[in-house]
């Protein structure tokens, strides 16, 4: 038998494995290992397929191959630079507005396009809200087709009017898809779709409003190239040319920014199973030291013996690997559903190697955390089977931590991991770790005074606790941080956006409203004070990008992904004001009264712009509005509540620097519910305001952050059953003494009803215990995040007291399933066999 052929010893290595597979450590060990597998499949699919539709829809995001976009329409000679290279051509105007119907007004993102559009994708469109959609065209001259969220809200149906501007079009059809909108991320309006032809007549767009205007661009690769290189050079600042890798950045940054965090929940998932693998195989190992010992006996080499266990593992893994993958594959199903409207509506189906690589995670997970306990098996001396007290060497302890470190390294690459966020998360992890179990070991520590006056039950289950005051820190550990990532989710869904609203003014404004014109200013003024009790100033607002700092172009200045690079890629709404806006403190500077009129025109920046930018006072800043340059000198920083409702800006002119420049005016107003349909009115007298209804954002923001909830809760159960494992797994640990120790009891006298008392008492205080850390972390996390992150007032939350409650349930029960077999054990039987 000393030179058994491989097929022999996986013949008696699956035999064996058959034969024991009732065995609780090789349970919990492929529970596992298929939450780990299960985990890093469902992510990489996620991620996998994502990554496969937006390439596989690059050029659908633009519906060209190519887009010149700005804030106003493209000069003749870029129009004519892309006919001459014989290129396609289609164009698009985008904007807001009200729309309005004899019931009611709504607010919408209208889109008018020319025959030609669009170049790239389908339109789809329906008969009827709600019914099968079709590809075709978009809508004739004199038409207009909307969403059904329009037809909902405004009670319509097909073959109704609306009014856009001046301008009434007749509904024909149910918009259902374009293929060029950055998918629902954003979109808080219902959209409208009409001709370019009509926009003329609504007279919505006037020197000054908002509007984006697109030049869609289609041809070969060559030409393509060409047109780029011959308008790249006269490209105005509020210009950009846009291509298949550029187009959607926001959606694709969002989903990005999701991707990483699904990642590192899946990371968190697969180290509690490798810690709960690590325990099984320990378990796993010393009570196979016998049957090792006689194999050794009946002739097995060590290598022989070693590899003959290593099989048995192999099996059980690739078994749950297996499971692990298919359960995936479901798992990325829900949670494609869980995110439908955040995703491009069709995606591709999806390739192996996800599933592959999540096997893979799994045996290097089970090879990490388990080959040190499994080494012992090959030292076994053939002597420890008439000498039981003889125990293999252990092995070296860098044996034991640079497995686990090559395997969590070999897991960090494969997820494709932000090493330096990463490393942060786990050494803040590790520290928070550290104090809180050694406060959980300080606490153990002191109920030993406590013993000698408790019931029995209570002394029988402290005990065990106490005679394992790591592993039960450890467990608690664990399960405290799960319930606290599960309370922080709940807290920052519900109450966050409650308190923030909340801290509003009991009539803060309600409704904006933007682009009024000059000619309608003091009309639109006199208007609102009939309607709202405490309306705001009107702002005059002109778009600019700021271009040059000190002379030095801008985009050489900021940091990747900071504030002021999202600042500076787009036009801000500038203003002036003689006097300091509420809510706006100077903290640094002077206002204008201080600045001598000579001097170059003086502006206000926030203060967060202003440090993301690098700003101090005297820098010259350089600004493109409508293609001409204004120059102005920083005289002062200004701290900004964005909170408020009220208008606010990023600069604020001295009076006389902008004024000469078209210009139309912005403001925000209170409005009760009852006076809701004097909006009808007041956006038919006039037609060029766009007036915006907070309440119908936030409830779109609400249901928006709600779905992303739900998905990383749905992942976070990962974690909760990887949670669950290393509690098993602990539980594994520590049966046989428990077996033992009950039979012994039970001998003696003691009726199973205090065995299951005393099995009470330890796990409902372990489950507290973890309730009580979770409590503690997610109050001190919520205060941290109340008062500097959202600068909001912190208080008390009471629910959080359930949740020793809830641990002390949870864990009591897992406890108690997962020691039924020391109880359900026959004394006669332990005795005999010990």
């Amino acid at each position: 038998m000393s030179h058994l052929p491989f097929t022999r010893l996986l013949s008696l290595a699956t035999r064996q494995l058959w034969r024991e597979a009732r065995a609780g450590e090789l349970r919990v060990l492929f529970f596992a290992l298929l939450i780990a597998v299960a985990a890093s499949t469902s992510i990489g699919y996620f991620s996998a397929r994502l990554s496969d539709g937006m390439l596989m829809r690059a050029s659908e995001f633009l519906a060209a191959d190519l887009l010149l976009s700005g804030s106003s329409p493209a000069a003749e000679q870029q129009i004519g630079s892309g006919q001459r290279l014989g290129l396609e051509h289609a164009q698009t105007v985008e904007f807001s507005s009200v729309i309005a119907s004899d019931a009611g007004i709504q607010l919408a993102s209208v889109k008018a396009t020319d025959s030609a559009y669009p170049l790239r994708g389908q339109l789809k469109s329906a008969a009827a809200p709600y019914a099968a959609e079709q590809p075709g065209p978009g809508p004739q001259p004199g038409e207009v087709w909307a969403e059904a969220r329009v037809f909902a809200a405004l009670n319509l149906k097909v073959g109704d009017s609306i009014e856009v501007g001046a301008k009434n079009l007749r509904l024909t059809r149910v918009l259902t898809y374009e293929p060029d909108r950055a998918g629902d991320f954003y979109s808080f309006t219902p959209r409208v779709l009409m001709r370019l032809e009509d926009l003329p007549a609504t007279g919505v767009v006037q020197p000054g409003s908002r509007v984006k205007y697109r030049e869609l661009w289609r041809g070969t690769p060559e030409a393509l190239a060409a047109y780029r290189e011959d308008v790249s050079p006269g490209l105005e600042a509020h210009q950009r040319l846009e291509d298949a890798h550029d187009g959607n950045r926001q959606v694709g940054n969002a989903l990005g920014r999701a991707e990483r965090y699904l990642n590192l929940a899946s990371l968190a998932a697969v180290l509690l199973a490798g810690v709960a693998v690590a325990l099984c195989a320990a378990r796993f190992a010393a009570k196979r030291f016998d049957a090792s010992a006689l194999l050794r006996c009946l002739g097995l080499s060590r290598r022989q013996a070693l590899s003959l266990f290593s099989l048995q593992l192999a099996l059980l893994g690739l078994s749950a690997s297996l499971a692990g993958a298919l359960l995936g594959w479901f798992g990325q199903s829900l949670l494609f559903y869980l995110l439908q409207g955040l995703l491009p509506a069709e995606l591709p189906p999806g390739s192996l190697t996800p599933a592959l690589a999540g096997i893979a995670t799994g045996l290097v997970a089970l090879a990490g955390f388990a080959l040190p306990p499994l080494a012992a098996l090959g030292r076994v001396p053939p002597l420890r089977v008439l000498r039981r007290d003889l125990l293999p060497v252990p092995p070296s302890s860098w044996l034991v931590y640079g497995t686990a470190l090559l395997a969590l390294g070999l897991i960090m690459w494969r997820l494709s991991l932000d090493l330096q966020l990463t490393i942060t998360l786990l050494g803040g992890g590790l520290l928070a770790a550290v104090l809180l179990g050694a406060l959980l070991l300080f606490s153990l520590q002191g109920l030993r005074r406590l013993l000698a006056r408790a019931a029995l039950p209570w002394r029988l289950g402290l005990g065990q606790l106490l005679r394992h005051p790591l592993a039960a820190a450890g467990q608690s550990l664990a399960f405290g941080l799960i319930l606290l990532a599960m309370a922080m989710i709940a807290l920052l869904r519900g109450e966050l956006l409650d308190s923030w609203q909340a801290q509003l003014p009991e009539q803060a404004p309600n409704h904006f409203a933007l682009n009024i014109l000059p000619a309608d200013k003091d009309a639109f003024a006199d208007r609102l004070a009939q309607l709202s009790p405490v309306p705001a100033p009107l702002y005059p607002v002109v778009p600019g990008r700021l271009v040059m700092i000190n002379g030095e172009p801008v985009r050489q200045i900021v940091s990747k992904d900071s504030q002021g690079e999202r600042a500076v890629q787009r036009d801000l709404s500038l203003t002036w004001a003689a006097e300091l806006p509420r809510d706006n403190p100077l903290s640094a500077g002077s206002w204008w009264n201080s600045v001598q009129a000579s001097e170059m025109p003086g502006v206000s920046v926030e203060s967060g712009l202003a440090a993301s930018l690098q700003l101090k006072l005297g820098d010259r800043l350089s600004f493109s509005v409508g293609g001409i340059n204004r120059d102005a000198r920083v005289t002062s920083l200004r701290e900004v509540d964005w909170n408020n409702f009220q208008p606010n800006f990023y600069m604020i002119f001295e009076p006389g620097t902008l004024q000469d420049l078209p210009v139309t005016y912005l403001t925000s107003f209170y409005l009760p519910k009852q006076q809701e349909r004097q909006l009808v009115e007041l956006s038919r007298t006039f037609p060029t305001v766009t007036l915006l209804q907070v309440e119908a954002v936030l409830a779109q923001l609400r249901s928006i952050l709600a779905q992303v909830t739900l998905a990383i809760e749905y992942v976070l159960l990962f974690v909760l059953a990887a949670g669950l494992a290393v509690l098993f797994a602990g539980l594994q640990a520590t049966l046989d003494e428990r077996i033992r120790q009950g039979a012994l009891l039970r001998a003696l006298g003691a009726e199973r009803r205090l065995l299951i008392k005393a099995r009470q008492a330890e796990f409902g205080l372990l489950g507290a215990a973890s309730g009580v850390l979770a409590a503690i972390g997610c109050e001190l996390i919520s205060f941290l995040l109340y008062r500097f992150a959202f600068d909001l007032t912190w208080q008390p939350h009471p629910w959080l007291l359930l949740l020793p409650l809830i641990g002390a349930l949870l864990i009591c029960g897992a406890g108690i399933l997962g020691t039924r077999r020391a109880l359900n054990s026959s004394p006669l039987t332990v005795l005999r066999e010990g």
